[in-house]
């Protein structure tokens, strides 16, 4: 039998790439660092595990995983080998994702960083300044 289960936090958004053909469908490659149970003094406290996920749950993890969440996820491991430009050959070991779910709540999540990288800025009164010029754009007044 081939079964893991993780749980821990997503190093950086899923890579998220489509397959060409006439039915296309997504893959998504993320990494998990995996708290250690028993740490030694100044040792390594975290594993990081390189996950891939294919069709609807490359599409799941595409429109809701981001840097930092939690997630728990059950899947098989997958070993594979290849040569690399130097002529090298490179053995990988990536965990299939078959199922992915949220461990953390959206308020213990609210606490973390949003994912846009610049917040819009407001005035004393909270609301968002607009910029100049912008009227006729706006599509209410």
């Amino acid at each position: 039998m081939n079964k893991v289960m993780l749980m821990g936090r997503l190093t950086r958004d899923p890579d998220v790439r489509w397959t060409q053909g006439p039915e296309q469908s997504a893959v998504a490659r993320y990494t998990l660092a995996v708290d250690r149970r028993f740490q030694k003094e100044g040792g390594v406290t975290a594993d990081f595990i390189g996950c891939v996920a294919f069709g609807r749950q490359a599409e799941f993890a595409e429109k809701y995983l981001q840097k930092g969440i939690k997630i728990a996820i059950t899947g098989r491991i997958q070993t594979g080998s290849y040569t690399n430009r130097e002529g090298q050959k490179v053995y990988a070991t990536d965990v299939v994702v078959e199922e992915q779910e949220f461990v953390e709540s959206k308020g213990a999540s609210a606490a973390r960083p949003p994912k846009r990288k610049t917040e819009p800025e407001t005035d004393d009164d909270g609301f968002m300044n607009i910029p100049e010029g912008v009227e006729d754009e706006i599509p209410f007044r």
